[in-house]
């Protein structure tokens, strides 16, 4: 069975990690392709889901980084642009539980400057889900451009968005200017327990779900790391486990998570529409699928997502009401 096509549409990052250097006074950084909307596409290909990658591209030396490592993922990247700006870079430093923290080196870069007409010469004929989100939906010039292709998109396929809030680069209070337009667009919304604190500080994750499905998403999916994930459809809640996990670093886990909850919607033929035929019971084994993957993705280095096979098959889990 061939699955349905999973377009993405969003940012590639040089995520640089500052490692030890052998000689003193120098700082060694050991570079690796990221970018939440990068590692989303190459964890959908590598779980075997057909991957699109919408993504302007430079011709620097991380762009060309980038792009052996898209396609050695199986990503399809006819479609991303050459652009001519330099790629954006990402210092992280991790710490003892292999958080990550940035700074960013962002200014004129590639990932930012769409088009209208950039976007418009993509055929969305074959594209059964829409990814996107992260700092290319905010950025401006470019982050106006890729909503109303959101919204062009939004008449024949499922839209997931993951806002992936970067404060050091954006204000959360643009995030959350914007997000009742994404709620209007999306069919699915999958972020963190930290994004959450961000958009809207001191809410609960079931108060939190309530606004966004009263702004028009009917999916919501909120991570939680180690205490799994809790997923709200249209008010129906159901807390889903994190696998037991040797963490190296949680970097790409998010969007580890994100293409497994697609890839296993997709597989079940709920990609392609507005997600009307979708039950709790569908939703919670989607969640447990896509912890397995971000589990995975947490035992390496990096966003380095997992390959089909390497997942071995779960035990069934057990799953309770979120309330």
């Amino acid at each position: 069975m061939r699955l349905p096509l999973v377009t993405v549409l969003g940012e590639c990052v040089a995520d640089a990690f500052t490692v030890p250097a052998s000689t003193p006074g120098e700082l060694a950084l050991r570079v690796l392709p990221g970018g939440g909307p990068a590692n989303t596409a190459v964890a959908l290909a590598r779980l075997g889901t057909p991957a699109r990658f919408l993504a302007r591209l430079s011709g620097d030396a991380f762009g060309r980084l980038f792009r052996d490592h898209l396609e050695a993922s199986g990503v399809d990247l006819t479609s991303a642009v050459h652009a001519p700006e330099p790629s954006t870079l990402a210092v992280a430093e991790l710490d003892a539980q292999g958080q990550a923290t940035y700074s960013f080196h962002a200014q004129g870069t590639a990932d930012w400057q769409w088009t209208a007409d950039e976007l418009a010469a993509t055929d969305l004929a074959s594209t059964a889900c829409l990814h996107s989100g992260s700092l290319a939906l905010v950025r401006e010039p470019g982050g106006t451009a890729v909503e109303d292709f959101l919204a062009r998109a939004s008449t024949t396929a499922t839209i997931s968005i993951d806002p992936n809030v970067r404060p050091l680069l954006v204000g959360p209070e643009v995030y959350r200017a914007r997000l009742p337009r994404w709620c209007a667009l999306a069919d699915v919304l999958r972020l963190s327990e930290d994004d959450l604190e961000l958009l809207l500080p001191g809410y609960t994750i079931e108060r939190a779900c309530d606004t966004w499905h009263a702004a028009g998403v009917p999916l919501v999916v909120i991570t939680r790391g180690e205490r799994g994930a809790v997923a709200s459809l249209d008010g129906e809640r159901v807390a889903v486990p994190a696998p037991p996990t040797d963490v190296v670093d949680t970097v790409g886990a998010g969007d580890s998570f994100t293409a497994g909850l697609l890839h296993h919607l997709g597989a079940r033929g709920h990609l392609g529409g507005r997600l009307t035929d979708l039950r709790a019971d569908d939703i919670f084994d989607a969640c447990a699928f896509a912890s397995r993957v971000a589990a995975l993705t947490c035992g390496v280095i990096g966003p380095n997502p997992p390959w089909a096979g390497q997942l071995r098959p779960a035990a069934p889990a057990i799953g309770r009401a979120a309330g």
